[in-house]
């Protein structure tokens, strides 16, 4: 099942594609009613901004909720006609970003690694369509289409602050890392984490373990609660995961036997309060908003060879260091690591993003 959504409407589902592409194309016929803010909106702006959801969908409290956010805040502030999909198969990525190709959508986003080469398929069949990929990796071969345009994020950076923060907060000197599906993307963060521990704890220990090597492994919180629970069971007192949905099974363990976690993407201190002492930021909300507002402006900004890159200097990663959801964490830890923060927004340090094995 596939379902498509405007932001401002009630949520429905169709079956994909017959009975799907029928209501899509009827929309388009469809008089705004009155009062209900669509024509005003269109008066505001005529672009439309369509974006795919990755595994997990919206709801994950993680990656997927962050693109989401920055969706609706375009919405609501630039006066776009934004929808969203979330696919239920891999089959339907490519049939999603099609139906919004079709329908002359302005910015078309897949949120995820995962969407690369559908990405790159279908911008070659609407070559007048824009099109926008979360974690693109570029063709083996070839170069990036010309109306592809792949964000990428410095994840290691925000992996190793938050590793910091681990090593500086660890009791037992011995911390936990745990991934979703084991790929470079994943590895990525436990290589900034592992820099992080020990940049600022050189007797601690890093545990490492994998929910798997399919796109299940991020949403699977029953695993995600076994691989936590056994690096509990080793002494490791603080774990972070890079996990999807699959991360609430190590909050789970973790407020079970009371330990701490650390959250992933967005911040997840709500997901479970008073066992996450801080979260990474992946401020993939900034970068959708900041696609949608340069389509407003009838800008197309491809960065590098096809390629843009966000971190610490570029607000698109973070981590949580005040109020009360930084609560758990000492003054002294949160000005440390807050230093080097600063310390690599003015490229006085390098967080190299390596894999980790």
């Amino acid at each position: 099942m596939l379902g498509i959504v405007r932001v401002s409407d009630r949520r429905a589902t169709a079956p994909w594609p017959w009975v799907l592409l029928v209501a899509a194309l009827a929309s388009l016929a469809r008089p705004a009613r009155r009062g209900d803010g669509a024509a005003e909106r269109r008066l505001r702006s005529p672009v439309r901004a369509g974006l795919v959801f990755d595994v997990g969908g919206r709801g994950d409290k993680s990656f997927n909720d962050a693109a989401y956010a920055g969706l609706a805040r375009a919405r609501q502030e630039l006066g776009v006609d934004v929808e969203y999909v979330e696919p239920a198969d891999g089959d339907d990525r490519a049939g999603a970003l099609r139906l919004f190709a079709a329908r002359g959508f302005d910015r078309i986003v897949g949120v995820g690694y995962m969407f690369s080469r559908d990405i790159d398929e279908v911008a070659r069949d609407y070559p007048d369509r824009r099109f926008a990929c979360v974690d693109y990796a570029p063709p083996e071969h070839g170069d990036v289409p010309p109306n592809v345009v792949g964000l990428k994020f410095r994840e290691e950076e925000g992996a190793f602050l938050v590793g910091a923060a681990a090593g500086l907060s660890s009791r037992s000197r011995a911390v936990g890392f745990v991934g979703g599906m084991d790929i470079p993307l994943i590895r990525r963060f436990e290589a900034g984490y592992r820099a992080g521990v020990g940049a600022v704890c050189a007797a601690c220990t890093v545990s490492a373990a994998y929910a798997g090597s399919t796109p299940l492994a991020f949403k699977d919180p029953e695993r995600g609660a076994q691989l936590a629970t056994a690096q509990f069971a080793t002494g490791v007192d603080v774990i972070f995961h890079a996990s999807g949905s699959t991360g609430h099974g190590v909050f789970v363990a973790a407020q079970r036997l009371g330990r701490r976690a650390i959250g992933v993407d967005a911040d997840q201190y709500d997901d479970m309060p008073g066992v996450v002492m801080t979260s990474m930021l992946k401020r993939v909300d900034v970068v959708v908003f900041e696609l949608v507002r340069e389509a407003v402006a009838g800008r197309f900004d491809r960065g590098d060879a096809g390629l843009r890159s966000f971190g610490v200097r570029e607000a698109g990663i973070d981590w949580v260091h005040a109020g009360p959801h930084a609560a758990g964490m000492s003054a002294d830890t949160i000005a440390r690591v807050e230093g080097l923060r600063d310390a690599i927004a003015r490229g006085e340090l390098r967080v190299a993003g390596r894999e980790a094995r």
